[in-house]
C-alpha cells in the first residue's frame, strides 16, 4: 500500500513546489537585507576624491532612496528622467552609488543627464554593491530615519513603479515619528 502512495505523494509534493515557483514575480529578487540596517560604507565622493562619505552617517535621521547605478548601464539612463524628476519634487534625499565605473565616464553621464543625486559615492571594484546585494544595476533601496532597508527595487523605476511602489512607502515612511 505505501508503495503505491509513494509516487502520488511525490507528485503532490512536485506540484506544490511548482505553483509556488510559478506563481513569484521573477522581477521581485528577494533581498536578506529588507528590515536590516543598511551595510556601512566610506568611499570617495565621486567628483572630490578628498572627500569621504560615510553611509553610516550620512542616511541616517532621515528617510532616504539610494540608487546603485553606473554610465554603462543601459537601464540606468533609461530611469534618470524618473529619477531627476523626482529630485525636483524634493520628497526624499537621493544618494548614488556609482557602480564598477570609472569617474571620468560617470561624472561626464551625470554632466550629460543632469544630477539628481544629493550625494554620490564612486565605488569602482563594486565592494559596496556586493555588501548591498546588488544583483545588477541599477537598484534602488529605501532607508528609513533609523538606517534600515525598508524597499529594493532591481530594475527600472518607471513612473508606474514610483507611483505604486515607491512613492506610497516614502510617503508610509516619513509620516512615522
Amino acid at each position: 500500500m505505501l508503495k503505491r502512495l509513494l509516487p502520488l505523494f511525490l507528485f503532490v509534493i512536485l506540484v506544490i513546489f511548482l505553483y509556488v515557483g510559478l506563481g513569484r514575480n521573477p522581477r521581485e529578487l528577494p533581498s536578506p537585507l529588507i528590515d536590516k540596517p543598511a551595510p556601512g560604507f566610506v568611499l570617495q565622493d565621486l567628483f572630490n576624491p578628498d572627500l569621504f562619505i560615510d553611509a553610516s552617517v550620512d542616511f541616517k535621521g532621515k528617510v532616504a532612496l539610494v540608487n546603485v547605478w553606473a554610465s554603462w548601464c543601459v537601464t540606468c539612463r533609461r530611469e534618470h528622467p524618473a529619477l531627476m524628476r523626482l529630485s525636483k519634487e524634493g520628497k526624499t534625499p537621493i544618494y548614488g552609488i556609482n557602480y564598477k565605473d570609472t569617474r571620468q565616464e560617470a561624472k561626464q553621464y551625470l554632466a550629460a543627464l543632469g544630477n539628481p543625486f544629493a550625494k554620490v559615492v564612486f565605488d569602482p571594484a563594486g565592494t559596496a554593491g556586493l555588501d548591498w546585494g546588488v544583483y545588477a544595476t541599477p537598484e534602488t533601496f529605501i532607508i528609513d530615519k533609523e538606517g534600515i532597508i525598508r524597499l529594493k527595487h532591481v530594475g527600472n523605476l518607471t513612473d508606474e513603479v514610483l507611483n505604486s511602489k515607491v512613492l506610497p512607502k516614502l510617503v508610509e515612511l516619513q509620516n512615522k515619528s
